[in-house]
């Protein structure tokens, strides 16, 4: 099966300490998100978890624990886009993060990381030539460290623009003028452009618009075949495989202004006071009224069929 660690919040950035120890003693608790009192448990152990998704902007404070993580599967995500603090006012030095993402290709392979740079908006300040100028300067850093870069422009959910009100829509022509641009340099740098739920009006252009973390991503990864159960997606733009995450919302402190998963910055640093890194919870602990469900878990890879593909 899949465990996934980022929809919800940056778990390599700023619990890291909470998932290595979740990783000794081989278990996670997850909360619904709707319905608080039902609890999911999951056993963390490599014969049932075929590949451990990522997503990040800060992956350094994972490398102490790169060993515990040795016998998963594993696919990281690092999204590091043009945004000055103004945006993302605590996520570290863009330098810093491209030095640590070039090690961490190092440490788990091509095939197992991907850039992402998004989302994209436009304004006086983050213009279409300053985010192509940034563009080309990252590509042409993480060139031959990975294969993958994916795109997506802002979409303006009620809590983005509450949160970020000077927010606007990106027009389809500048998405298309943006488009073929970062397809281009991606081209010139060694990889492919995947934009996140974004339709495939960028795929006549020479993008991959099947998704942006796809059962195929997770097979190239490990280099096997996965007979996966099939899942509805929330997101009908979506063609991605979302499985289970163990991540809690309002929790991520990086704070970015456009952050989907953020909803209110006094809930966000409150939860971050109640983390405790000896918890099966990333926030809190056991409550009375817990309904504990012991989720069925089994390995997904096809062991007839070894993948020498790619």
């Amino acid at each position: 099966m899949i465990i996934n660690t980022g929809q919800r919040t940056d778990i390599p950035a700023f619990y890291s300490e909470w998932f290595a120890n979740r990783l000794k003693e081989g278990y996670v608790c997850v909360r619904n998100p709707f319905n608080p009192e039902q609890v999911s448990k999951y056993r963390l152990d490599p014969s049932v978890v075929d590949i451990i998704g990522f997503c990040t902007k800060n992956p350094a404070p994972m490398f102490a624990y790169m060993d515990l993580l040795k016998d998963y599967g594993q696919y990281w995500f690092v999204t590091l886009t043009s945004y000055g603090r103004d945006i993302e006012p605590m996520v570290p030095d863009k330098h810093k993060i491209i030095e640590d993402f070039q090690k961490l290709s190092e440490i788990v392979g091509i095939n197992s990381i991907g850039w992402r740079y998004d989302p994209i908006f436009i304004s006086d300040r983050y213009t279409i030539d300053y985010h192509l100028k940034a563009f080309r300067q990252i590509a042409e850093s993480f060139s031959g460290y990975t294969q993958t870069v994916v795109i997506s422009f802002i979409d303006l959910y009620q809590k983005v623009k509450r949160n970020f009100p000077e927010a606007q829509e990106v027009s389809r022509q500048d998405a298309i003028y943006i488009g073929k641009e970062m397809i281009e340099i991606a081209r010139e740098n060694g990889m492919v452009v995947k934009p996140c739920a974004e339709g495939d009006f960028l795929s006549q252009y020479g993008a991959d618009c099947s998704g942006c973390m796809t059962i195929a991503d997770y097979e190239k990864a490990i280099g096997q075949r996965l007979i996966v159960p099939k899942r509805k997606n929330n997101r009908l733009e979506c063609s991605c495989y979302i499985a289970c995450d163990i991540g809690a919302y309002d929790s991520c402190m990086h704070l970015c202004k456009y952050c989907y998963a953020n909803n209110d910055r006094e809930k966000v640093i409150a939860n971050y006071k109640a983390h405790d890194v000896n918890s099966p919870f990333l926030i809190g602990g056991c409550r009375d009224g817990d309904i504990v469900h012991e989720v069925t878990q089994k390995s997904w890879i096809d062991n007839q069929i070894s993948l020498n593909l790619f």
